[in-house]
C-alpha cells in the first residue's frame, strides 16, 4: 500500500506539471490511490469505531473522507501514505513467531514404540491403549504417563515438573509424558492414555491461559485518546468561526497524529534491535511498553534463579575421616558412574585440586549404590536407607539429620564416613538483580513460584533474597496464581521450562531464560538467549529508555502539530502545505525516535 500511495502521487506530480493531460488524467492515479488505499484504511476504521476503539489514527480517516468531499484529492493521497506507512512500521514490529500449541505438538512425538511379546512396532499415539508396553529408547520423549516394567536410567523432568535433577528411573517408578529420557532405554506399561496425560493437559493449561490473556492498550491508542477529540475541536471550530470547510480539512491534514502512527513504531523497531545486539530477542513489542509499569515480578526456580542442575553444596565427614581424603575417594569412583550426581561430584574435586586416584574395581547395581575398590579401601556410595538397611555398617549414628536437596552417603570397608549435599545452586546474578528491582524499577512484590519441593524453594528464597514462596505449583496452579495477581497489577514472569509456558502467557510481561524449551520460548514475550538475569536488567533500561523517546517523538510531534493547527485555523494552511509541514514534523519525530536504536553509555546497574 506503501508503494501504491508514492506511486500514485509521483505519477500525479509528472504528470500535472511535465505534461498537458486533462484534469481527469492528471487527478486518475490519485483516484487509483483514494480507492485502493484510502477506502479499506476508512472502513477498517469505522469497523474499530463501532467496537469503540478510538485509536491514533481515527484522525487521517476523517481527513481522508473530508478530502472527498472537498475534491482536495492530493491531501488525502498524502494521508493515506502516512497511515499505510505508519501501519507497514507497526505490522514489522508487531510480527512474531508461530503458535506456542504448534511448538508442543511439534516437540511431542507422534509414534510411540509399542512392544508385544517379544516383537517392538510403531504405533501412533491415539492408538496406544491403558496396559500396552512401551519401549522408549535413550535420548527419546517419552509419550505417555506410565511405569517402569525394565530397565533402569535417568529421565530429564525438569521443564515439566521443576525439579532441577536427571531422575533415576528403575522398576516400577512412575515416568510421566514429555520427560526425556537417558542414555538406556525403558520399558514402561502406560497408566494413562497419551490424550489424558501430563503434557496433553499442559496443551490444555496453555489453550486456557490463551484465552485469558489481558488486553494491552497501546502507547500510541492511549495518547491518540486524548489527542484526537481535541484536534477535532480546533478544526471544528475553525470551520464554525469562519464559515470555510477547507479549514476544517486543513487543521485535519497537519492534526494526522504521524509521530503517534511512525515515530512510536520507529522507536520500538530501534529498541527490538538493540536488543537483539544484546543477545535479547523480542517477540512481543507490547512488552516493551509495558515492562515500566510491572509492579510484581514472579518467577520460576529451576533454571532460572538456579543453573538448573546439582552441585556439591556440603560434604559432612564422619569425625574419624579427613574432608578432602573422601572427596578425592568418591571422585574417583563416579569417574566412571553415570549418575545424576557424578558431575557436580567431579566439578568440587576439580574445584579443590585434588588427584583423583584410579579405581581398582567397580560396580553399579541398580537401587544399591555405587562400590568400588581404591588404594585398597572398598568404599560405597548409596541412599541413607539401603545403608542403614544394612547390618555390617557402623557409626550410622553419626548420620546428620535429613535436611533440603539431594545426599548421599558414602561408607568406606563398612563404616559410615561422610554426608554428601547437593542443591541446585543459584545464578551468581540473582541476588543482586532481586535485591534491586525494588529500588530501582519499583516492583512493589515478589514472589517465586515452583513446582520442586517447598524444601529447595525456601533454601533458595533465602540465598536469593525472596521472602514469598509458592512451592510444588502444577502448571494449573501457576497460572491461576499469575491470572489472579495480573487481575490486581501488571505483573513480569520470569521462567524456562514447558511448566512455565501457560502462567508465561498469563502474565502482562514473560521473559524466558535461555533457549532449553522452543514451547517456553514461544509462549514468551521476550527470550534471553544466554541465560543470564543481567540481560532482563537490561532489557528493562532498553524499554525505559524506548518508552521515554518514544513520547519525546510523540508529545513532541503533537506539540508541533497543535502550532499548525493554529495556522491553519487561522487560515494561513491549504491541506496540501499542511499535510507537508506534517510531512516535516514527521522527519523530526523520526529523526528523535532513531536515538533508541544506539546503546546508552549505561544500560544495566548490576
Amino acid at each position: 500500500m506503501v508503494a501504491l500511495a508514492i506511486a500514485g502521487i509521483a505519477l500525479h506530480l509528472i504528470f500535472k506539471f511535465a505534461t498537458t493531460l486533462p484534469e481527469s488524467s492528471v487527478l486518475a492515479p490519485l483516484y487509483a490511490v483514494i480507492v485502493i488505499g484510502g477506502i479499506p484504511l476508512i472502513l477498517e476504521l469505522l469497523v474499530k469505531a463501532l467496537k469503540g476503539e478510538f485509536g491514533s489514527d481515527l484522525l487521517g480517516g476523517i481527513s481522508i473522507i473530508t478530502s472527498i468531499f472537498l475534491g482536495e484529492y492530493l491531501a488525502g493521497s498524502i494521508i493515506v501514505l502516512m497511515l499505510s506507512g505508519g501501519e507497514a512500521l507497526e505490522s514489522y514490529a508487531l510480527r512474531s513467531a508461530s503458535s506456542v500449541l504448534e511448538a508442543l505438538a511439534k516437540r511431542m512425538p507422534s509414534k510411540a514404540h509399542r512392544k508385544v511379546g517379544n516383537k517392538i512396532h510403531e504405533a501412533n499415539l491415539e492408538d496406544i491403549q491403558i496396559g500396552d508396553l512401551l519401549v522408549i529408547y535413550p535420548h527419546e520423549i517419552c509419550p505417555a504417563d506410565g511405569t517402569v516394567t525394565e530397565g533402569h536410567g535417568v529421565m530429564d523432568e525438569s521443564y515439566l515438573t521443576g525439579e532441577p535433577f536427571l531422575i533415576t528411573k528403575t522398576i516400577g517408578s512412575d515416568v510421566i509424558s514429555g520427560a526425556v529420557n537417558g542414555e538406556s532405554a525403558l520399558t514402561i506399561k502406560a497408566t494413562k492414555i497419551p490424550a489424558d496425560s501430563r503434557y496433553a493437559k499442559i496443551m490444555e493449561v496453555i489453550r486456557a491461559s490463551e484465552e485469558k490473556r489481558p488486553h494491552i492498550r497501546r502507547l500510541g491508542d492511549k495518547l491518540g485518546a486524548l489527542y484526537t477529540p481535541v484536534a477535532l475541536t480546533i478544526a471544528l471550530l475553525a470551520w464554525f468561526i469562519s464559515g470555510e470547510s477547507l479549514r476544517f480539512l486543513s487543521v485535519l491534514v497537519i492534526a494526522t497524529p504521524c509521530p503517534l502512527l511512525i515515530g512510536i513504531p520507529i522507536a520500538v523497531i530501534g529498541s527490538i534491535s538493540l536488543c537483539a545486539r544484546r543477545s535479547i530477542i523480542v517477540k512481543k513489542t507490547t512488552a516493551l511498553e509495558q515492562i515500566s509499569s510491572c509492579q510484581t515480578a514472579i518467577f520460576d526456580k529451576t533454571g532460572t534463579l538456579t543453573y538448573g542442575e546439582p552441585t556439591l553444596t556440603e560434604l559432612l565427614p564422619s569425625p574419624s575421616f579427613d574432608h578432602d581424603r573422601i572427596l578425592a575417594l568418591v571422585a574417583g569412583l563416579e569417574t566412571y558412574s553415570k549418575h545424576p550426581l557424578a558431575h557436580a561430584v567431579l566439578q568440587a574435586a576439580n574445584e579443590h585440586s585434588l588427584a583423583i586416584p584410579e579405581v581398582k574395581e567397580l560396580s553399579e547395581q541398580p537401587g544399591k549404590g555405587l562400590r568400588g575398590t581404591i588404594d585398597g579401601h572398598q568404599i560405597l556410595i548409596s541412599s541413607r536407607n539401603k545403608i542403614a538397611q544394612q547390618a555390617q555398617f557402623s557409626g550410622l549414628e553419626n548420620i546428620p539429620p535429613i535436611s533440603s536437596g539431594l545426599e548421599c552417603i558414602v561408607a568406606i570397608d563398612n563404616q559410615y564416613a561422610a554426608t554428601l549435599r547437593f542443591h541446585d545452586a543459584p545464578r551468581a546474578d540473582s541476588e543482586p538483580f532481586i535485591s534491586h528491582l525494588g529500588s530501582k524499577h519499583q516492583f512493589k512484590r515478589l514472589m517465586i513460584v515452583s513446582g520442586d519441593r517447598n524444601s529447595e524453594v525456601s533454601y533458595l528464597a533465602k540465598q536469593v533474597g525472596i521472602t514469598e514462596v509458592h512451592a510444588q505449583q502444577s502448571p494449573e496452579e501457576k497460572l491461576d496464581i499469575v491470572t489472579r495477581l495480573t487481575s490486581e497489577a501488571k505483573t513480569l514472569y520470569v521462567g524456562d521450562g514447558i511448566n512455565d509456558a501457560p502462567a508465561m502467557m498469563a502474565a502482562t510481561v514473560g521473559i524466558a531464560i535461555g533457549q532449553n524449551s522452543e514451547v517456553t520460548t514461544e509462549a514468551a514475550s521476550v527470550v534471553i538467549m544466554d541465560n543470564s538475569l543481567t540481560r532482563v536488567d537490561e532489557f528493562m533500561h532498553i524499554s525505559r529508555r524506548m518508552r521515554t523517546i518514544a513520547l519525546q517523538s510523540a508529545v513532541g510531534g503533537m506539540a508541533l502539530s497543535l502550532i499548525g493547527m493554529a495556522f491553519a485555523a487561522a487560515g494561513c494552511l491549504s491541506p496540501v502545505q499542511g499535510a507537508i509541514i506534517q510531512e516535516v514534523i514527521d522527519v523530526l519525530a523520526i529523526l528523535n525516535a532513531l536515538r533508541a536504536a544506539v546503546p546508552p553509555k549505561v544500560i544495566h546497574d548490576l
